[in-house]
């Protein structure tokens, strides 16, 4: 019998072949970084939907991104000041989730080199 899916299983399919990453925790929850710098997270706030993932992004890709597909990308108040968008796992397909974790890796080693 193997063990029961999750939803964070399609990201962690999303970064298999990413070099680079480590999973740890946040808050109890899931977490996926690069040099210990966090760019991806299962929410630990109550405001975010069941079954979502924060990554991290800047605001005017958050923007752009709310703009083209509100129903796989949204943000609560509690999210509203941090760079990141919240992500309907099961809206967002394989690879647009690829693309979007690519990028926030690269928005967080930007970030740490600064």
């Amino acid at each position: 019998m193997g063990k029961a899916k999750t939803p964070y299983d399609s990201v962690r399919d999303a970064l298999r072949r990413i070099p680079g990453v480590e999973e740890a925790t946040s808050w109890g929850c899931p977490a996926w970084k690069t040099e210990g710098k966090m760019f991806a997270c299962a929410p630990s706030n109550k405001s975010a939907e069941p079954d979502s993932l924060v990554v991290r992004i800047a605001f005017d890709r958050r923007a752009e991104l709310l703009a083209e597909a509100p129903e796989t990308y949204y943000i609560t108040d509690h999210y509203a000041g941090y760079t990141g968008v919240l992500v309907r796992l099961a809206k967002v397909d394989k690879a647009a989730l690829h693309d979007l974790l690519a990028g926030a890796m690269r928005f967080v080693a930007a970030k740490k080199k600064r």
